[in-house]
């Protein structure tokens, strides 16, 4: 049954009046048997984290990709004939990485269910005109909630009574301080939650004071709610993904035409059908990626060893591959680029110079305080100690958020002082003189002027992006024993301390790092435009352009799909308005990467091509990403991105040698299937020269990748590996009809001669074509990694030797002339540098259409 929804989005931005009209409320609560009625309407005050999937159905729906299909075709057709070593490797391959995927699939429900522990387990309410305790689910639009200090909020509302009341919301905005809550309506049509002042949210706490609210929003409808719910939306497929789906697609095209094409060829030149369907059936696992699976996977597990090495935890091995395509990064601010710890900045004299005297003043006022010490107070008393032997506290005066401010009472048996500290506008209102030291030794008096240039330092200091406290002080008798709010008068404004929430050490250097590579960065937060601007010129990182949350909700969908590609700053966004910003980088091509830590960055998490948090995230956000650093050292997201590119290449010559030079092979047997008496190899020679071919690219992941590969992005483009198909593949097949040709006319050969002639120049071709493809470069000045060069030479040993071993006749071989091996040499020869001049026209073409695209 569908659940009713009120069309109250941005309550906040109601009246009250028009508020408890919408939700056919009062401030009085609601009747018992009400509340069972909307709970009826709207459903329980949870959120479903489980779209639960029973095991069969998951094992089966991953079976639906083509290149798991040919793998699965390409065993039962090794099994059909009696080639049961291929067949269990093929499968194994497969259930392997079927297992491995199904197993990631549990994460997103594994993080949603953890949003669970943001919310409290009851609340008390107004029901039946009295005060209640209910469990939290059964909260329903119209409760009237009591807060106090301390509590979760259990659901979204609208206050109708605040005193005192801070929140801490960081958990949906990011913002590094506490923000002050009442219960008047907006002056301004503010949409954000960030702006929304007068509101409470699901999951949010209550750090200090009272408060009354009305539920708006409960469960999946709730800020949080919606969070939980994009949690558990299907994953979409990465590009590696699409790629490799594409790429199977492709074969199972090729392949099917191949073995149509040489069973029918075959069948009109009436040979034997049986026989040939063998040969068509072998040619069709000879040109099947067996050994891609296996490729990608150790590729990948290498990768992720060595990052581990950088304590960095990788858990989703194809999130390395999307780190080397990846060409745009948005970030969270806080406690991603900033420590999410505040600190003291400065503490300035009104010359706004560093000011000792200052700072004694602050810090003895923290320290003697003896109520709620905030943030901003550890911050003060961790900058540095001072001397506290002659300082005894005689009383204080504590905060409250009506005066805005704390003062404390101290001697030092030479003077006794009223030490105040607060909101800087505050200070001053109280205030009737200020230090000008060093022009006078004495305090001098406030004039109008005076106080405006005081005004304009505070929003000067606020526009850099600070927290601002005014510091200042009172004389008073020594007798004064007893400090009371009158006493908060007629005080000295000495200066300010100044909070900032500093960037990470190893900030500005990754930064640059990775625009050198192409990353772009975009800096998505749901803290003010000034911090973030601040932080910005702190980090250098230039801004080309803000947009508000507000801009996003009120910009039409073109133009703002235009703006985004060239923004770099987006300030007070909704977790919503995150995930907004990230599918509409994707629309445009992009592959992005988010990196976040708090529970609002969940949901940009798990809709990002490659989703990054820290170890000090919370749990829901740590779940959702694919990348978890152990350490605060941005760096090794360069060190992922070099990763996720060199994974990207070695599998990329994996491909591009399999859809050249083997599908060159298999063109030209089909071709030869057709003109010769004979079948050109055998079915079982076939499958050999294909298993030591593939066995031959096991050392693939170990290789080196060029450094000028490194430097830029890279995607998954079927074009580009079809191009370099059609490119090298016709290149191959010119060399195998020269050789059928030179064993046909010039030696003559025989039916097993020929066969075995093919098999040996096929099987080094294919092999020695690594040392072309491995490398844009030549291969001259490219060395490849000594294990792929031993294997691979090795086995172009052994398949030369086999005809000469009593091992080759099983498989129809027989002994070559030394005439002939010496010309299918020359002929592999000529091969390779033929294959290199085509290569080098390839990316010459390819490069010179990425120029005109940029």
């Amino acid at each position: 049954m569908p659940q009713k929804q009120l069309n109250i989005e941005h309550f906040w931005c109601l009246s009250l009046k028009d508020l408890l009209s919408e939700l056919e409320a009062t401030p009085e609560g609601l009747l018992n048997s009400q509340a069972l009625k909307r709970q009826k309407e709207f459903g329980n005050n949870i959120f479903e984290v489980y779209s639960k999937k029973s095991f069969i159905p998951l094992i089966l729906s991953k079976f639906l990709n083509p290149l798991i299909i040919l793998l699965l075709v390409a065993a039962l057709i090794s099994a059909f004939i009696q080639d049961f070593q291929s067949a269990v490797l093929i499968f194994s391959m497969v259930v392997i990485s079927i297992s491995l995927d199904a197993a990631q699939e549990f994460r997103a429900n594994k993080a949603a269910e953890k949003l669970k522990k943001s919310v409290s387990l009851y609340a008390y309410v107004l029901r039946d005109h009295q005060k209640k305790k209910i469990p939290i689910e059964n909260l329903v639009p119209g409760d009237i909630v009591f807060l106090t200090r301390g509590d979760l909020v259990p659901a979204d509302g609208r206050l109708l009574h605040a005193k005192d009341l801070f929140v801490n919301q960081s958990l949906l905005t990011g913002e590094s301080y506490p923000v002050e809550k009442n219960a008047n309506d907006l002056p301004s049509l503010d949409k954000t939650v960030t702006g929304a002042l007068n509101a409470v949210f699901m999951g949010t706490s209550i750090l200090t004071g009272q408060g009354l609210y009305i539920v708006c929003f409960t469960g999946k409808h709730a800020a949080l709610g919606e969070i939980a719910s994009s949690l558990t939306e299907p994953p979409q497929a990465t590009a590696f993904e699409q790629g490799t789906r594409q790429f199977g697609l492709l074969l199972m095209r090729l392949i099917f035409f191949l073995i149509v094409f040489v069973f029918l060829s075959n069948i009109f030149f009436y040979r034997p059908w049986f026989e040939t369907g063998l040969f068509a059936l072998a040619l069709g696992v000879g040109l099947a990626p067996e050994f891609l699976p296996m490729v990608v996977s150790i590729t990948l597990a290498r990768g992720a060893v060595r990052m581990s090495h950088k304590k960095v935890i990788v858990k989703r091995l194809s999130a390395i591959h999307d780190f080397g395509s990846m060409d745009v990064l948005c970030m969270d601010k806080t406690g991603t680029l900033t420590e999410a710890k505040i600190q003291l900045a400065q503490h300035l004299d009104l010359q706004g110079k560093e000011s000792t005297h200052v700072f004694e003043l602050a810090y003895l006022n923290s320290y003697f305080e003896t109520g709620l010490k905030s943030p901003l107070d550890d911050a003060i008393l961790e900058h540095d100690a001072i001397n506290l032997e002659n300082w005894e506290k005689i009383d204080e005066i504590p905060f409250d958020f009506e005066r805005r401010r704390v003062s404390v009472l101290a001697d030092n048996d030479k003077k006794r002082l009223l030490l105040v500290k607060g909101a800087p506008e505050d200070i001053l209102e109280i205030s009737t003189h200020f230090e000008d030291y060093p022009e006078t030794p004495h305090p001098k008096t406030l004039t109008k002027q005076s106080r405006n240039d005081i005004l304009n330092q505070i929003r000067h200091l606020s526009q850099q992006g600070y927290r601002v406290l005014g510091i200042a002080w009172r004389e008073v008798p020594r007798n004064h024993s007893q400090a009371v709010i009158h006493d908060e008068s007629g005080l000295t404004f000495a200066g300010f301390a100044t909070f900032f929430d500093p960037p990470k050490k190893s900030t500005a250097t990754a930064l640059r790092k990775l625009h050198e590579c192409g990353i772009n960065l975009k800096i998505i937060t749901g803290d003010n435009e000034l911090v973030t601007q601040h932080l910005c010129q702190q980090l250098n990182i230039p801004i080309t352009g803000l947009l508000m949350g507000h801009d996003l909700e009120t910009m039409d969908p073109i133009t703002l799909l235009t703006k985004i590609k060239n923004v770099n700053i987006f300030c007070r966004v909704t977790p919503s308005q995150k995930m907004r910003i990230i599918k509409l980088l994707k629309s445009q091509g992009n592959i992005v990467g988010y990196m976040g830590d708090g529970i609002n960055d969940a949901p940009s998490l798990k809709n990002a091509n490659v989703s990054i948090s820290v170890d000090s995230a919370v749990d829901v956000a740590k779940d959702a990403a694919d990348i978890v650093l152990l350490e605060q050292d941005l760096n090794v997201i360069y060190d992922g991105v070099i990763e996720g590119r060199t994974t990207y290449g070695n599998i990329m010559k994996y491909i591009m040698m399999m859809t050249s030079s083997n599908f060159g092979n298999m063109i030209s047997m089909a071709g030869a299937a057709i003109f010769l008496p004979f079948l050109p190899m055998l079915p079982t020679q076939i499958l050999l020269n294909n298993l030591l071919y593939d066995l031959s690219e096991i050392a693939i992941p170990l290789d080196t990748v060029d450094k000028s590969f490194l430097k830029e992005p890279h995607r998954w483009k079927m074009s580009h590996i079809k191009n370099f198909m059609f490119m090298l593949g016709p290149i191959s097949s010119l060399f195998d009809f020269l050789t059928f040709g030179i064993l046909l006319y010039v030696f003559q050969a025989s039916q097993k001669v020929f066969q075995t002639g093919w098999f040996v120049e096929s099987l080094a071709t294919q092999i020695l074509v690594i040392f072309v493809i491995r490398t844009r470069l030549s291969p001259l000045k490219s060395r490849p990694h000594p294990i792929l060069a031993l294997t691979s030479i090795g086995l172009v040993c052994f398949g030369i030797v086999l005809p000469f071993s009593p091992l080759g006749a099983s498989f129809g071989f027989v002994p070559l002339p030394l005439s002939l091996v010496s010309v299918l040499s020359l002929l592999c020869a000529a091969y390779l540098l033929l294959a290199e001049g085509g290569k080098r026209i390839f990316y010459r073409y390819i490069q010179n259409e990425i120029d005109q695209k940029s």
